[in-house]
């Protein structure tokens, strides 16, 4: 079947700008594709697929929707003709024309991110405008694919280094520039022959990672340090236990824990992050936070006061998410502070915490990947592989036994 409906939209969010994108919509078997036209407006200069005589140059730019438009219907129209099937990616293609190089790519940004908004994949449209965020500062808001180059990409690196980028955080951003590259070309939409990653190596951006693990005496000291002159504190003490004890358990696993989940002295989830099934005994440790949020939290679903109502839209979730998560950070320092420890302590290190003790107090990583819900124990192996000096200094004087 070849019946197909193509619509002048506008996206659902706002640009970095505040404004709205405008796209054209194609409909086919119950499945659509928006792609960017390379416009924006103020979302009350859009109605009915045109701009309001309130939008600048409200006149060329109608006729270029219009154009636009028509173009998209000769389009589906030859495919009709002939008789022959296709898809969005096909349309897509045809649409963009033969010089798709030339694109912009922030445009190009701004409808993946889209994408994903509507897809409720909210982390990953965050982390797509962090990039595209860096690159319109870098080189403004009119980047076509082709002018991205080995290279601009070292100048683009040294320019996020002058803005206080380490290289973790330089490697992220140039690892999701090249996702976007290879949506284009999986796409069609760009060729092969520009691709720049060929030279530009992100694995050069290898960074020493900082020990996230907490030590065994560490660890004593946040579990027992005494908040009772500071109970705004005390949220942030639970989570992070109630992580550790139940084998590094991830904030977000925790967010959307329910009452539910937890039956016959055990708790049953499916993480987030990977979809593996976990289910975790209920040990005493866990079982003393859980009542202090039945007593607390008798009205809500959830176990935690995270996510405080159901039915919420992911973009809800996700903004709640960030909200508390930032929150939690910060006290978790303040925490650590306390408990007189140096180590930075965040969400993570409860993870890694567990995973590291585990293995210091003779567990074999086989069990502790196993523990982990990993699927490879070369994961587990990355969780382990750095200990304190003292531990090394241990290991290293055996050699004077001999």
């Amino acid at each position: 079947m070849n019946v197909a409906n193509v619509k002048i939209v506008l996206g659902n969010q706002p640009l970095s700008d505040d404004k709205f994108g405008i796209y054209l919509r194609i409909t086919k078997n119950r499945k659509k594709k928006e792609i960017g036209i390379g416009l924006r407006c103020e979302k009350e200069h859009f109605i009915n697929e045109q701009l309001t005589k309130n939008h600048p140059n409200y006149r060329i730019e109608n006729e270029l929707i219009l154009n636009l438009k028509s173009k998209a219907l000769k389009i589906i129209r030859e495919f009709q003709l002939q008789e022959q099937d296709f898809s969005l990616q096909d349309f897509e293609a045809i649409f963009r024309g033969n010089n798709n190089q030339e694109l912009n790519i922030i445009q190009f940004f701004d409808e993946i991110i889209n994408e994903m908004e509507r897809a409720g994949r909210m982390g990953n449209a965050r982390a797509y405008k962090e990039t595209r965020d860096a690159l319109v500062k870098f080189s403004g808001n009119k980047i076509i694919f082709n002018e991205i180059t080995p290279v601009f990409l070292e100048k683009f690196e040294v320019e996020m280094r002058e803005r206080g980028n380490k290289d973790g955080g330089i490697a992220f951003k140039m690892r999701e520039l090249r996702a976007i590259f290879n949506k284009a070309i999986n796409r069609k939409i760009i060729t092969q022959d520009i691709y720049p990653f060929k030279d530009y190596k992100i694995s050069k951006l290898k960074t020493k990672k900082n020990k996230k693990a907490l030590s065994i005496e560490d660890f004593k000291k946040i579990r027992d340090v005494d908040l009772s002159e500071y109970p705004y504190l005390i949220e942030a003490h639970n989570y992070f236990l109630f992580s550790f004890y139940t084998r590094g358990m991830n904030f977000v696993d925790m967010m959307k824990l329910k009452w539910s989940d937890i039956q016959d002295g055990r708790i049953y989830y499916t993480r987030s992050k990977t979809k593996g099934q976990f289910s975790i005994e209920i040990t005493e440790k866990v079982e003393k936070i859980l009542n202090y949020y039945k007593v607390n939290n008798t009205e809500n679903l959830y176990v935690f006061p995270i996510l405080l109502k159901d039915n919420l839209t992911p973009k809800q979730i996700a903004n709640r998410k960030h909200k508390v998560l930032a929150r939690y950070n910060s006290k978790l320092k303040q925490i650590a502070k306390i408990a007189g420890i140096e180590k930075h302590l965040t969400t993570y290190v409860a993870r890694h915490s567990f995973a590291t003790i585990l293995k210091q107090i003779g567990t074999s990583t086989d069990v502790i990947s196993e523990l982990m819900g990993h699927s490879d124990v070369q994961i587990t192996m990355t969780y382990l592989k750095e200990f304190d000096n003292d531990v090394l200094d241990k290991e290293n004087r055996k050699l004077l036994e001999l």
